[in-house]
C-alpha cells in the first residue's frame, strides 16, 4: 500500500486542477496573451505542482519511511536515502 492512499482523491483533485491550469496556459499562448500574464500563471501552476509534491513527500515520510525505520535493517537506510534524493530533486526544480 502506498503512503498517499488515504489522500488519493484529494491528490487527484489537485492534479486535475493543475491540468486545467496548464490547458488555460495553452489557451493564453494561443490567444497571444501578454507574456507577463502567462508567466504569472506558469508560476501559479508550478506552485500548485510543488504543493502536490510536498504532500506526497510528507505522506511518504509518515508512511513508507516511518514503517521502514520501525522495522529496522537495510531497508530503513534505503528509504531514508530515497527520501533525501527526492528532497534534492524538489529543491533543484
Amino acid at each position: 500500500m502506498v503512503g498517499y492512499s488515504d489522500d488519493k482523491d484529494a491528490l487527484l483533485k489537485r492534479l486535475r486542477r493543475v491540468e486545467g491550469q496548464v490547458r488555460g496556459l495553452e489557451r493564453m499562448v494561443e490567444d497571444d496573451v501578454y507574456c507577463i500574464d502567462v508567466l504569472t500563471q506558469i508560476s501559479a501552476a508550478t506552485k500548485a505542482l510543488e504543493a502536490v509534491a510536498l504532500s506526497l513527500l510528507e505522506d511518504h515520510l509518515h508512511h513508507c519511511v516511518h514503517e521502514a525505520i520501525a522495522a529496522g535493517g537495510p531497508q530503513a537506510d534505503q528509504k531514508i536515502t530515497e527520501a533525501a534524493a527526492a528532497v534534492r530533486r524538489l529543491v533543484r526544480s
